[in-house]
């Protein structure tokens, strides 16, 4: 069964728009773990723009799952993550100016500035996974720097308006999927996936963990944390056995 990660960012969102105590990104993933994600995703960003860091410290104290920090390669938000070890710590590029994180991780580009953070949070002993692009050259260099997994980035599929668009999408993933397999790094996807489009990204072969944050997060507004992740989940287990691309 495909992990899932539910991030709770957009909780933070909703408290940060007023600078006060709730909701609670805490307490919501409480209700996410008993709605059966397995494990908790939080981007702590350099501008702390929803997570801040006493919800970093919190939830690794709550989640007995996986704690999934997604982070900069910033050298102060590395010394956090050494600190706190969560299970895993996924980089990502981050500008101030973005709304979302918008595309992957240009490892070829910044390979010696990832190279020392991932150096860094080996040895502190947590697991690395980089969010790239499904580009081979990303996913050449990810295996070199000798990170355990990568998250290929699903943006451009979620984002596609047609039929035509989603299947060439799909079908560029599934290249990737099949490369990182190859390379034997574990493989993850996320970003931008609903209870409406996950179920062809569930099929893929090989695929481990799916983060999902914002469309469960909306869903959690009108029914509820618990019943939003395991309608996920559900629409994660009802997609067909995986078929080798």
């Amino acid at each position: 069964m495909i992990r899932l990660g539910v991030n709770i960012d957009h909780v933070a969102t909703v408290r940060q728009a007023r600078r006060t105590v709730e909701p609670d990104p805490v307490a919501a993933a409480v209700l996410a773990l008993l709605g059966g994600a397995d494990g908790i995703t939080i981007h702590l960003r350099k501008d702390r723009r929803h997570i801040q860091e006493r919800d970093v410290r919190l939830l690794r104290q709550i989640v007995t799952h996986r704690l999934n920090l997604e982070m900069a390669t910033a050298d102060a938000v590395v010394d956090i993550a050494c600190e706190v070890k969560p299970d895993e710590a996924t980089l990502v590029p981050e500008r101030r100016e973005e709304l979302t994180t918008e595309g992957g991780l240009d490892v070829v580009a910044h390979e010696k500035t990832v190279a020392q953070a991932v150096k860094r949070l080996k040895a502190a002993g947590i697991e690395v996974s980089l969010f790239i692009d499904p580009d081979v050259r990303q996913i050449e260099t990810a295996k070199f720097l000798g990170v355990k997994a990568v998250e290929i980035q699903t943006a451009r599929y979620s984002e596609a308006c047609t039929a035509a668009d989603r299947d060439r999408e799909l079908a560029t993933l599934k290249e990737a999927a099949a490369f990182v397999r190859e390379r034997g790094l574990h493989l993850h996807m996320g970003h931008g996936l609903t209870y409406t489009n996950v179920q062809p990204v569930a099929r893929i072969a090989g695929l481990e963990e799916l983060n999902i944050g914002h469309s469960i997060v909306s869903r959690a507004v009108l029914v509820g944390m618990e019943r939003a992740v395991r309608e996920m989940k559900e629409a994660i287990r009802s997609s067909s056995q995986p078929i080798v691309p």
